[in-house]
């Protein structure tokens, strides 16, 4: 990251010995960058001897294994599809947003700027908390899993705010970062803000619950959740009540489409049949195969082990 924050001035202006580049080389530094970083990993992976490193004896598991083709299309098509069924509906809310005209258009770009820093934390969370999951799947220990989604749920609200609470109280400043001083957007975005700045609290609640019903395989039913909050639910809450409630009702319609996602997830989560998902059907739960690094019959199996020993 340091790397491509020092490249781009470079690049772009062709400061020194370097070839103005103009916009190329933004793309240029991101290119050195990642390249440079994807060399050291795998410099420090086989420094460290990790199990990560693929071995000469194991160049055989570089064949394709047609089971897990099949799963990572049939299991990975449908969470492509989220990004499809997000980026939708985020171009038509944009088009409502236009027809009100500059002031509110340049506010709501802001908006949205402040709105991508409040949702990291809980997508960063959500990752995290679906490979723990997915771990305790293969191990067969649902009662761990039950126990990471209780946790990862109330971390997720509260870094999600903490961080609108201070957005909250430092807002006509924290926006002109993006908006000049004294612009008439500013108490637009502070309006939309006052509507849709809280409703990431339960987005970020659900992003969890869904990471973890995704992680035993059930990629499905989160996709049919995503539809129904922004396509059944906001969109069309945003269009029929504008002629009533103007802007507003797209205001309205964020966090009503999270609350809608929060309850859908919540709900599959509890009452589900997701627990009798699997990723693999050839492998059995709790039987994961051997690396040859490790126990792979969970930590109780680990302890016993060492014991032994």
């Amino acid at each position: 990251m340091a790397l491509e924050v020092c490249l781009n001035p470079v690049l772009i202006l062709g400061l020194g010995p370097f070839p103005k580049m103009g916009i190329a080389g933004s793309a240029t530094a991101t290119l050195v960058s990642q390249t440079l970083t994807l060399g050291l990993i795998i410099a420090w992976l086989y420094r460290t001897d990790s199990i990560l490193v693929l071995r000469r004896s194991e160049w055989g598991l570089l064949k394709p294994d047609f089971a897990i083709m099949k799963s990572l299309v049939t299991k990975g098509l449908p969470m492509g599809l989220q990004m499809f069924v997000i980026s939708g509906a985020a171009v038509i809310m944009t088009r409502f947003v236009n027809s009100y005209g500059s002031q509110t258009a340049a506010a709501y770009g802001a908006a949205i700027q402040l709105w991508t820093y409040v949702q990291m934390p809980a997508m960063a969370l959500g990752m995290a908390v679906s490979s723990m999951a997915a771990q305790n799947v293969g191990a067969g220990k649902m009662d761990r899993v039950d126990k990471v989604a209780g946790i990862g749920v109330a971390y997720a609200a509260l870094l999600s705010g903490v961080p609108i609470l201070i957005i909250y109280a430092v807002e006509p400043t924290v926006l002109r970062l993006f908006l000049p001083a004294g612009s008439s957007s500013i108490p637009i975005a502070i309006h939309i803000n006052s509507f849709v700045l809280w409703g990431f609290i339960p987005f970020g609640m659900s992003f969890i619950l869904s990471g973890i019903v995704r992680a035993t395989g059930s990629v499905v039913p989160p996709l049919i959740f995503m539809v129904i909050s922004l396509w059944i639910i906001r969109i069309p809450f945003a269009l029929t009540l504008q002629p009533l409630l103007g802007a507003d009702a797209i205001w309205w319609s964020f966090p009503l489409g999270s609350m809608t996602s929060l309850t859908l997830a919540a709900s599959w989560f509890k009452w589900g049949p997701w627990r009798k998902s699997r990723l693999l059907e050839t492998i059995p739960r709790g039987q994961a195969p051997d690396t040859g690094h490790g126990h792979p019959g969970g930590v109780e199996e680990t302890e016993a082990a060492e014991a032994a020993l």
